[in-house]
């Protein structure tokens, strides 16, 4: 594994250790590349707090961090500055004006929640609703059509207990969609180191017959997953069963409105 672009740090409130731990276990186990990509903030309506995300005045000092870490170990690790960011149509504008103010090199597309999260059930609560699954990927499609994204994390994280036709319609589009505007898809490290309903054999098998571009993403929550030998093991098997086209680089599309 080349390079790592998926990578929390405490501010989210539900990872751990210090960014200078992640960055060390990334260099000891042979990273070139590390991304910290943290759950942005949102500009919600007022009272509003979310518990899996940074506040908005966290965010100054998460850049900050990174950046002078970015320097400190420059000639060991190439560290680069993201947010992994949810498309919420109503607040997403005025969210790209606050991360604009700062030199975020990359977004995430990380689709938790539906509509503008509030109200909503996560995308990884068991659903057999067709429209649920539509939404999903209307949304996701309609996010990555901004041309503020980098690559699609956890694509397959809508936990859909339907029928496996409609699953395959729906995801199909989703597919083709991210292959025409020309975004990676990710194969998700925390999904298979906790063992939950993603990575989707179904999906990644879609994904192979639509011949999507696929990175692999150790979403780590701690300085140890950084870098996960167990999980790189289980993602290569699924890139040579579905004859998935893997990469190691991507190609940053800086966030903000055109």
């Amino acid at each position: 594994m080349f390079a790592n672009y998926h990578t929390h740090t405490w501010r989210c409130q539900h990872a751990r250790g210090t960014e200078k731990e992640y960055v060390e276990n990334a260099i000891r186990g042979g990273l070139k590349i590390l991304g910290f990509s943290d759950h942005t903030p949102m500009p919600y309506p007022q009272g509003h707090v979310s518990n899996v995300k940074m506040r908005l005045d966290q965010l100054e000092g998460y850049v900050d961090t990174v950046l002078r870490l970015k320097q400190e170990y420059a000639d060991q690790i190439d560290i680069r500055l993201g947010l992994e960011v949810e498309y919420y149509p109503a607040y997403f504008d005025e969210l790209l004006e606050i991360t604009g103010q700062y030199p975020i090199e990359y977004f995430l597309l990380g689709q938790h929640f539906l509509g503008n999260e509030i109200g909503e059930a996560p995308c990884g609560d068991p659903t057999a609703d067709e429209k649920r699954l539509e939404r999903y990927c209307s949304q996701s499609l309609e996010a990555l059509r901004t041309g503020c994204f980098t690559y699609f994390a956890h694509p397959d994280v809508l936990n859909f207990t339907g029928e496996g036709k409609i699953y395959d319609r729906c995801m199909r589009g989703l597919c083709q969609g991210a292959r025409e505007i020309g975004i990676p898809l990710e194969i998700n490290f925390l999904g298979i180191r906790t063992k939950r309903h993603y990575p989707n054999e179904r999906f990644w098998e879609i994904a192979g017959q639509e011949k999507n571009q696929v990175v692999f993403g150790s979403d780590a929550h701690g300085p140890a997953t950084v870098w996960d030998s167990e999980s790189i093991a289980v993602a290569e098997r699924m890139v040579q069963r579905y004859g998935l086209k893997l990469t190691d680089t991507v190609a940053f599309r800086r966030p903000g409105r055109s």
